[in-house]
């Protein structure tokens, strides 16, 4: 009996402690966040009053991640034929101006026989009113084709935050430092960080601003043409034939004038080196032609040796025989000739 009456007063104890526990986590739960005057103050809850989309806040003490915080550039390129291009431009100039835009940048060109006159311009127009200036550069004429592209740089502007935040608390922190600084050396190296911060500081503020405006204000790029096609080139009557020929010549000869300008320059030393060469030539064959001088020790041919005379011979030669008559000739001899014995 008295094991019966220990149990079930365990029990009923372990079950009032374990209902005490759970009311006490419940209070705590629900209570909220003590105040500074002793109060709770219960935590708005999501989807709740005071709570925007996606649970944050309505105050403004965090960032909201609806589509009104997202940061998108726009750029766009459209191209129109015109009648006029530059009437065309001053009325897209005016548009951009009715509707708080600029113009960063305008090109003209006048037509000629080679091309058709076109304008080209730059425009920025408030992002909201992107369509708004769409819907009137249509206006200006027969669009040949429109490009619209949109580019979401939400981390990108976020994280240009973060970094801003965080180094305006760190340049902040410096100069605090500053003033509590023991030594020069202290000092320099405080003031050579700030520096170095600093110059962070600014350059990715600039860039903030650059990203900021390329959102606030969309980028259009207008492309008016002429319409109509270039004239043809290829003459149509006798007249604009010799027009045509006339102006070929002119073209031919101001060409070969400008040739004859570049060729002076090379042809001066060309003609020096020319001479130079013919004159060399010539004193070449000139000492060719020239005769050689005898030498001093008689004639340049001499004269053949006379043959030596042979040594009489030792048998006496046989008598001549007496030549047959013959009838008396003339004798033919010259005065020089000795007279034959069988003449005389």
């Amino acid at each position: 009996m008295r094991r019966m009456i220990l149990a079930s007063t365990a029990v009923a104890t372990a079950l009032l402690l374990a209902g005490c526990s759970a009311g006490g986590s419940s209070s705590s739960q629900s209570g909220g966040v003590p105040s500074a005057d002793g109060q709770r103050v219960e935590p708005a809850l999501p989807g709740g009053p005071g709570t925007s989309e996606g649970g944050v806040a309505a105050d403004g003490s965090t960032e909201s991640l609806t589509d009104t915080d997202q940061s998108v550039i726009t750029t766009g390129w459209i191209t129109i034929t015109v009648d006029d291009p530059a009437l065309a431009t001053d009325d897209a100039v005016a548009l951009v101006e009715s509707l708080d835009g600029r113009i960063d940048s305008r090109t003209q060109q006048a037509g000629s026989d080679q091309q058709q006159a076109s304008a080209q311009l730059t425009i920025r127009v408030p992002a909201d009113s992107v369509d708004k200036a769409v819907d009137g550069l249509r206006e200006l004429g027969d669009v040949e084709s429109v490009s619209i592209s949109a580019s979401d740089v939400t981390l990108q502007v976020r994280d240009l935050d973060a970094q801003i935040s965080a180094l305006q608390a760190s340049v902040d922190r410096l100069l605090d430092l500053v003033g509590s600084a023991a030594t020069t050396a202290d000092l320099i190296e405080l003031e050579t960080a700030i520096s170095d911060r600093q110059g962070q500081l600014d350059s990715l503020k600039s860039q903030k601003q650059y990203l900021s405006d390329q959102i606030d204000y969309s980028t259009i790029t207008l492309d008016l043409r002429q319409k109509g096609a270039l004239p043809s080139a290829v003459p149509g009557d006798f007249w604009s034939g010799l027009a045509a020929g006339w102006a070929s010549l002119g073209a031919a000869a101001s060409g070969l004038l400008v040739l004859v300008g570049v060729l002076i320059p090379w042809l001066l030393p060309l003609a020096v080196l020319a001479a130079i060469a013919l004159l060399i030539v010539a004193l070449v064959r000139r000492s060719s032609r020239r005769p050689h001088p005898a030498g001093p020790s008689g004639p340049a041919h001499p004269e053949p040796a006379p043959a030596p005379a042979t040594a009489p011979s030792a048998e006496p030669a046989p008598p001549a025989e007496p030549a047959p008559a013959t009838a008396p000739t003339e004798a033919h001899s010259t005065p020089n000739d000795p007279p034959r014995p069988d003449t005389l």
